[in-house]
């Protein structure tokens, strides 16, 4: 065994980045003297949606200023966690992106996990509702929660690319 996954504490109202402890399943390390007194240290339980894991590889992801341990995994485990931190289909994000359009909460996280699925900048743009006025209320070329053009899926069209 080696350091072969990264803990870390996501620092509060931070995009969600890499995959939860507890939805990776139950991990040998994450009974170990060492992960529970860190955990202990930062006052938070294993369930906690800020206790986050990534791949070692994955390392440069997470913030500077978020708490780190590395943590030895198995192999079997190590494939678990790659499994949890990679991204979802282009497909399935388009889909979400689409089911935004109408809204713009939490749409930062979801710019975020749109970018890391692959998803180019260009192609999303901001809701007319979230656009400043001093950028006249209305959609321009900014990251935002609303798909441009077609979704490769369900054929829907955004509302930049209807009329």
């Amino acid at each position: 065994m080696a350091d072969d996954a990264l803990l870390f504490v996501l620092p509060e109202r931070h995009p969600l980045l890499g995959a939860a402890l507890s939805a990776v399943g139950g991990l040998e390390c994450a009974e170990s003297p060492a992960v529970l007194g860190w955990l202990h240290a930062h006052g938070l339980p294993a369930s906690s949606e800020r206790v986050r894991i990534v791949p070692a590889g994955a390392a440069v992801l997470v913030p500077e200023e978020a708490e780190r341990l590395p943590v030895p995994l198995g192999e079997e485990e190590t494939l678990r966690v790659e499994h949890a931190c990679a991204p979802r289909s282009v497909t399935d994000m388009e889909s979400e992106l689409l089911s935004f359009r109408d809204t713009t909460q939490d749409w930062q996280s979801l710019v975020h996990r749109a970018l890391t699925a692959g998803i180019p900048a260009p192609r999303m743009t901001a809701p007319p509702h979230a656009v400043p006025a001093a950028w006249g209320g209305r959609p321009s070329r900014v990251p935002g929660p609303v798909i441009r053009g077609r979704c490769s899926r369900t054929g829907r069209r955004g509302p930049a690319a209807a009329g």
